[in-house]
């Protein structure tokens, strides 16, 4: 059975204080609804220095400070090249662990880290109410390793295993809204968005999603931080409409449950294999109409374990 949790200091002084009135351990324990053995520890004083609850870091300080060095001589590294040269300098971790240590900084993390046990408590209905978003790029050639080829040592340069590539590949960006009871219409956004735009995405797409998919029912709205999202005139815009936002972190892709549907999407469309812009949004369209509430529900009721997992990891990325 694993170490419960520690006591509080609000814990520990209502302890102190229904001790001196008088109080049994049991009372006590009752009072407050902790252990009677923990009330037990901290009057005989054995709790103070107790092992810290929780996986225990894997890097030290000066580690990370290595990693950042080997990642600053080359912008380009794989992941795998980056774990192998902080093997190499004494720093046995895994794939996950450099991906998390290199992303974020520390001021970064901390913001995360501030908001996940702000919502720590949330229910499911809660997050049931939130309208999340995002903007995705959908390119016409998928992946970014290229073909893979079966050949043999020394056939490397036969022209047969041989493929042009496209060096800047025809993309589209849409952006979409999902809650627990499914997906609202794409929009297929033309050059770069900026505060005007996306509150012309927000009046003909976003307002109609949530007409959708909450009727006349209070929603909050959820997308990042993006210069047109946070733009002054975008936050009048939202006022003016009474619609509440949903404060969130910056950096944070793995919390919202709408890059699963993105991702979803993008595995359909490597084996619809579109040639033309045209098929190429119409095969988005249709992976994305094909998308269920139940598949959208279960992501919803996903973040509850989400918030949890940005916890443990004191607001590094976790993988969801």
């Amino acid at each position: 059975m694993g170490k419960t949790a520690d006591l509080t200091a609000v814990q520990k002084a209502i302890i102190d204080t229904l001790k001196r009135e008088g109080k049994t351990q049991k009372e006590i324990s009752e009072r407050i609804g902790c252990s009677q053995s923990a009330v037990s520890r901290h009057l005989s004083g054995k709790s103070v220095g107790r092992k810290k609850c929780g996986k225990k870091r894997c890097t030290t300080r000066r580690g990370d400070r290595t990693l950042r060095k080997i990642v600053e001589k080359d912008r380009f590294q794989t992941l795998g090249d980056l774990r192998k040269q902080w093997t190499e300098s004494g720093v046995e971790t895994s794939r996950a662990t450099v991906h998390r240590r290199v992303l974020l900084n520390q001021k970064q993390r901390q913001k995360r880290l501030t908001w996940a046990t702000e919502k720590q408590h949330w229910t499911v209905a809660q997050w049931s109410k939130v309208l999340f978003s995002d903007e995705s790029k959908f390119c016409m050639s998928f992946g970014n390793q290229g073909a893979r080829v079966w050949r043999k040592t020394g056939e490397k340069e036969m022209p047969k295993c041989l493929k042009s590539s496209v060096k800047y590949p025809q993309s589209v960006m849409v952006w979409g809204a999902m809650s627990a009871a499914g997906v609202g219409p794409l929009c297929f956004i033309k050059g770069r968005v900026n505060a005007a735009s996306y509150q012309e995405i927000l009046e003909h797409f976003m307002l109609p999603s949530a007409e959708k998919l909450y009727g006349d029912e209070d929603f909050v709205f959820q997308h990042d931080l993006a210069p047109a999202h946070s733009a002054k005139t975008t936050g009048k815009w939202f006022t003016d409409h009474g619609i509440t936002v949903l404060n969130w972190p910056a950096n944070s892709p793995d919390l919202n449950p709408i890059e699963n549907l993105w991702d979803i999407v993008k595995r359909k469309l490597r084996d619809a294999r579109p040639n033309t812009l045209d098929e190429l949004k119409a095969a988005i369209e249709a992976s994305w109409a094909s998308i269920t509430p139940q598949q959208c529900h279960r992501l919803i009721a996903s973040m509850p374990r989400r918030i949890e997992a940005v916890i443990s990891a004191k607001g590094f990325p976790t993988k969801y």
